[in-house]
């Protein structure tokens, strides 16, 4: 029973650095998995852009 209280009693005197801990963990964790996530969508084949070879002309002012 001496170790449940000593338990309690540190809970007791960390709490705010407890619930803090625990928050900056989770965010940081949702971080990671939103991260690698979006990591995997760009692991897609990519948009492929081909290059057309034509002559571009410009109207000439014949006047």
């Amino acid at each position: 029973m001496k170790i449940i209280a000593k338990i309690k009693f540190f809970v007791k005197t960390y709490e705010k650095e407890i619930v803090l801990f625990i928050a900056v963990f989770l965010v940081s964790s949702l971080s990671f998995a939103i991260g690698y996530l979006s990591a995997k969508e760009d692991l897609k084949q990519p948009i492929k852009i081909e290059k057309i070879d034509y002559e571009l002309t410009t109207p000439s002012n014949n006047s």
